[in-house]
């Protein structure tokens, strides 16, 4: 493995741990501060409205000024964050902890865009972002059992960890991580509107299908998440701690299928279309299993998801990056980033709302979400059937 490959892993995986470490726990550490599930989930929400604001932006940034600046803002923001996060005595510091966060978010974005640049070939590409979902994997089978640890000091620890772990990771990234994307054109106009490359997007006839296809997985994929936490509290009776060896199981998954079975078994048999509708349906079955309550269904459930989520995100992220012209593809990552904060800000409002009515529904709609995102997935593979015969 090449030097480059190995340094922007290494970022992703120790801005990960610091991610895994506090997910479990944030609704926990929240929680004290008298917050309902809805506001636990509009915490979650800050976060993702202003990182969908701000994806797009350093996604063409890294096209023009080059990916690591913009990877060094971006863990900086993360450190800075979280320490506001965990020295927080009310609710409106908690906010503030994670707009500053979501305000320079483009940590794995990037990193995905600095994994394109080098490699030579389709497969190659392929196989550079299943290590990317193959270190965010090893990230979060560590940070939750970590964060489970940590959590016995006390709610607020994990937070100053994190912190910690990104502002190391941001002095190592300033002097070790290498430049990429040398084929920059610092001379194209760059729009300042967050929502410029948003509207290029809805307009390119050709990714449109793909976009649709991710937007209806983030929908899903976040309306579940958003309230995980609450459900196996009050279904298992699990505490921050259980709650974090769920997800290690859910991050053994990633590692298996992005790190091996990806390249070995997925892409040998079948194509990345087609991937995408299988990976839909096993979203979908998953998500199901979850909410019959049932705990052997239960687990059954978390390695669908494990396995829908790692194959789905690369497939489609390796599709569009590689039917974008090589100057933007930056830009191009970032909108998929964009997109899913921009459903990370209303699906946990969303899922909060539904949660509180019956702890069922935001899997049952989740499910349903992700059966109509197979229409969109099944279009876009006839558009790329037709290029391929043109």
């Amino acid at each position: 493995m090449s030097k480059e490959k190995i340094i922007v892993l290494s970022a992703v995986l120790v801005d990960v741990i610091g991610f895994g470490i506090v997910i479990p726990i944030l609704p926990f550490y929240v929680s004290e501060f008298g917050a309902s599930p809805l506001v636990i989930t509009l915490v979650f929400a800050t976060y993702s409205f202003f990182s969908f604001l701000s994806s797009p932006l350093l996604g063409a940034l890294s096209d023009r000024i080059g990916r690591r600046p913009v990877m060094i803002l971006s863990i900086t923001s993360t450190a800075i964050g979280w320490m506001v996060f965990a020295s927080a005595h009310s609710l409106w510091l908690l906010f503030l902890g994670r707009i500053i966060d979501g305000s320079a978010a483009g940590n794995f974005s990037t990193a995905q865009s600095y994994m394109v640049d080098i490699a030579k070939d389709e497969k190659e590409r392929a196989s550079n972002l299943g290590l990317v979902g193959a270190a965010f994997g090893v990230g979060f089978l560590l940070g939750p059992v970590l964060g489970g640890f940590l959590s016995k000091v006390s709610h607020s620890f994990p937070f100053w960890i994190a912190g910690g772990m990104a502002a190391t990771n941001a002095v190592v990234a300033f002097f070790l991580l290498p430049e990429t994307h040398h084929k920059r054109d610092t001379h194209r106009p760059m729009s300042f509107n967050p929502l410029a490359p948003l509207a290029r997007a809805a307009q390119n006839h050709r990714l449109r299908p793909l976009y649709m296809t991710w937007s209806f997985f983030a929908f899903a994929f976040v309306t579940a998440q958003s309230v995980f936490a609450l459900f196996v509290r009050d279904t298992f009776g699990f505490s921050a701690y259980h709650t974090g060896l769920a997800f290690s199981v859910v991050g053994i998954v990633v590692i298996m299928n992005q790190g091996f079975l990806l390249k070995k078994f997925w892409l040998a048999r079948y194509s990345e279309p087609a991937l995408e509708v299988i990976m839909l349906v096993v979203l979908a079955a998953g998500l199901l299993f979850i909410a019959a309550e049932l705990l052997p269904l239960f687990f059954v459930g978390l390695l669908c998801l494990g396995t829908g989520q790692a194959v789905l995100r690369v497939v489609i992220t390796s599709q569009a990056s590689a039917a974008t012209d090589p100057a933007k593809k930056g830009e191009t990552i970032g909108i998929l980033s964009a997109l899913m904060s921009a459903y990370m800000v209303v699906a946990p409002v969303l899922s909060g709302s539904l949660y509180e009515l019956n702890h069922l529904l935001p899997y049952l709609l989740s499910s349903a979400l992700l059966l109509l995102g197979v229409y969109f997935a099944l279009r876009f593979r006839r558009i790329a059937a037709a290029e391929a015969t043109a």
